[in-house]
């Protein structure tokens, strides 16, 4: 057995944006050779509300990794709420699950690498780049540890309770055994390939997030152990059905058969183990190289990255754990014991069942009120009625595919039009987007897509559909060199027989109809002349050599989504001095950037009052005396992820709000083309600061971020009663074809 040294271990009124402070609401055995000492919620902050004032402006900022965490903490505290319905709770652990999995396979193994390379800096919230992972590892192991904890104790004996059953081998009946005997020799058995170590075979490469069998063997000729690995097939169903709402985990039915991949050998033990992977993609773009290429070798390059978790079930004995951890060459830091199954985002089988008495009610996206009242007897006519006004859309509460997506399969079709161009960033294997864009450019009409093949795990899916839309006639960009697009475009131009037209979408979200029932976006149709004058202009920099900077209606980073935004918080702060309405929100993803956080803290610091909207990261630190007391953060997780971006201003009066594509982080405002636009069209913009009002009202349940970078949970009133839940109330609104206004 090869091994290595180890070094030490460490371890309520419609009234708009406020304009006056708003404050907080109230109220074989073995032992583990380390510990994970227990993190504190104080390890996410590096200043107290305790602290000196003077102090905060050199620790003003909440660390990003640890941020991220924290959003997951609360994606698992939806897991635990006794009020949702079982199967949504479920899925609530699953999607923890694979949160997990993405912040290691990118932001640790991003981190790591930066440490090893010796690039990694102190971050802006004051900590070295070891204390953060450090503190990486153990806020980890203890979510993931309370994850399991909630599956094994709760989760489990309650699916169970309502007739859906989670068995072991030993659990199941006779009959049920002989049935999956059946099945292991017909499906499964075919598809296995143990591989043995020893001085003849070397320690197998272990693919990442593969869920694996270690296997130890006796020879009974020679009474030698011998160890071996069986890798349990992706590509087969992680949970197998032995009767109704029966279920036996595969990796369970492959250890009651090992015989018979090691016949004439006795099984000694078997124990599950799972291996994450640095699956971060580094392209170096080169203008003379074909993207395409670089980014395949890249994705080959990317199934053999460094180890940078391993996952083993608890009772894995020493001797087997200690083989893993030298072979894998992770650190002990690196190694999660947990209760089993591993890979809880399996749980998505059982979510999928049919039990809709487990889950919430089901919703129906509608077609928006402003496209219904041009209904004709089969759907919408988009184009016509864009012609006439502007079309706010909230998805998924306004369907995506009786909007956005009969938009460009109208245009397809429609003889009129001259060209469609389009900005893809992740779509569906089925596209009806694609196929529009593939029907439009096998009718004549000028098509360009402008495909980003750089999406994180998307890639092949991108490469695969730039590929089919090249074949098709389609013109096929990849952008620009160094920077991700990730706006969201799409642009229509029609011979409306006394003009050209321009017909324009700009939005929040992805061209993609499966995610649109699932996330909360926003979308603009228009046809205003200087809306389609600036995407155009645009679509030329990102498919020509256009350098264009200079747009009306649009901010688009790398040039002006920062500069643009820290304009507009000055001049909230000016307003304020003069006497006039001032105040600020943000609706976003993330807000990490340092130069957005100061501008806000000054507009604090001023008295304007700031509200921030936010789902996942938030570095900045509300309620500090003397920098941010005036600035207050909220965020509200639920069946729909909240996506969309919203930048609404005060503005004297005369409110202004910009929605689009961009959050507020470097990565986003430095190397991404972004764009954000803005609504002209007063009853639209009233229609964005109503549904923020709800979501500040002391009435409705979300979660608020302390001085310290904890979060509270709010979902009682002072005399206990449920506060209002902003989706399914946004919900019942919607479905009624009202507003909130």
């Amino acid at each position: 057995m090869r091994r290595r040294s180890r070094s030490t271990p460490t371890l309520d009124s419609c009234a708009g944006i406020p304009t006056s402070s708003t404050a907080a609401p109230p109220d074989n055995s073995f032992t583990l050779l380390w510990d994970h000492p227990r993190v504190t919620l104080q390890d996410t902050a590096t200043l107290t509300a305790a602290e000196d004032p003077d102090q905060a402006k050199d620790r003003r900022f909440l660390d990003r990794e640890l941020s991220w965490l924290a959003f997951n903490k609360r994606v698992l505290e939806l897991a635990e709420d006794e009020q949702l319905p079982l199967l949504d709770r479920a899925k609530f652990v699953a999607i923890f699950a694979s949160n997990m999995d993405e912040f290691f396979m990118v932001r640790v193994a991003g981190l790591k690498r930066r440490i090893a390379t010796g690039i990694a800096r102190p971050s802006a919230s004051g900590r070295g780049p070891k204390e953060v992972l450090e503190g990486i590892w153990r806020r980890a192991y203890e979510l993931q540890q309370t994850q399991a904890d909630l599956f094994a104790r709760v989760i489990r004996p309650e699916l169970d309770r309502n007739g859906i059953a989670l068995l072991g081998w030993e659990e199941l009946t006779p009959a049920e055994k002989k049935e999956m005997d059946v099945l292991f020799d017909s499906t499964v058995f075919p598809v296995l390939t143990p591989l043995a170590v020893d001085p003849s075979h070397p320690f197998p490469y272990i693919s990442g997030l593969s869920l694996n069998l270690a296997v130890v063997v006796r020879n009974p000729q020679t009474g030698n152990t011998l160890f071996a690995r069986v890798k349990v097939p992706p590509l087969l169903p992680r949970f197998y059905e032995v009767g109704p709402q029966r279920y036996v985990a595969l990796e369970d039915v492959i250890a009651a058969h090992l015989r018979d991949l090691f016949p004439g050998m006795e099984i000694v033990e078997n124990h599950a183990f799972r291996v994450t992977r640095n699956e971060d993609v580094e392209v170096e773009e080169d203008d003379a190289e074909n993207l395409l290429k670089a980014l395949e070798r890249e994705l080959v390059r990317r199934r053999f990255g460094p180890a940078v978790r391993l996952e083993v079930v608890e009772d894995i004995p020493h001797h087997v754990l200690e083989l893993l951890v030298s072979e894998l060459d992770v650190t002990e830091q690196e190694v999660y014991r947990l209760p089993g199954p591993l890979d809880l985002t399996g749980l998505w089988t059982l979510v999928n069942l049919d039990r809709p008495e487990l889950k919430q009610a089901k919703f129906v996206p509608r077609t928006s009120r402003q496209l219904a009242g041009v209904e004709t007897s089969t759907a919408p006519d988009v184009i016509a009625t864009v012609r006439e006004h502007d079309v706010l859309l909230h998805h998924p509460y306004d369907a995506f595919s009786t909007s956005v997506q009969l938009f460009l399969e109208q245009a397809a079709a429609d003889p009129h039009v001259l060209a469609i161009k389009q900005t893809l960033y992740r779509t569906s294997g089925d596209s009806p987007i694609v196929d529009a864009l593939i029907r439009a450019a096998e009718s004549g009409k000028q098509v360009l897509a402008l495909v980003e093949i750089k999406a994180r795990f998307d890639e092949q899916n991108n490469i695969e559909w730039a590929r089919k839309l090249e074949q098709a006639g389609v013109h096929v960009v990849y952008g620009l060199v160094g920077l991700k697009t990730h706006s969201k475009l799409s642009m229509v131009v029609r011979n409306d027989g006394d003009q050209l037209r321009r017909y324009c979408h700009i939005g929040t979200g992805n061209y993609h109809p499966k995610t649109a029932r699932l996330y909360e976006d926003f979308g603009l149709l228009t046809c205003n002349p200087d809306v389609g004058e600036d995407v155009s202009n645009l679509f030329n920099v990102l498919s020509g050599y256009s350098m264009n900077t200079d747009y009306k209606r649009l901010l688009v980073a790398p040039h002006s989504v920062r500069n643009g935004l820290v304009m507009r918080i000055e001049r909230e702060i000016e307003h304020h001095r003069e006497g006039r309405p001032a105040g600020i929100r943000f609706k976003c993803n993330s807000i990490v950037d340092e130069t957005i956080i100061d501008a806000l803290y000054r507009a604090s610091t001023q008295g304007v009052p700031v509200e921030i909207f936010v789902r996942g990261i938030c570095a900045l630190r509300p309620g500090i005396p003397g920098l941010s007391e005036n600035i207050r953060v909220i965020s509200i997780l639920g069946r729909f992820l909240e996506h969309s971006r919203a930048y609404c201003f005060a503005n004297g009066g005369n409110p202004s709000v910009w929605i689009g594509s961009a959050d507020l982080m470097h990565r986003n405002l430095d190397r991404r083309v972004e764009t954000l636009v803005s609504l002209a069209d007063p009853e639209q913009i009233a229609e964005v600061e109503s549904m923020l009002d709800f979501a500040f009202d002391p009435g409705t349940a979300r979660w608020e971020l302390n001085p310290d970078g904890t979060w509270t949970r709010y979902l009682l009133d002072s005399e206990g009663r449920h506060l209002r839940d902003y989706q399914e109330t946004l919900i019942e609104v919607t479905s009624k074809r009202g507003t909130l206004l």
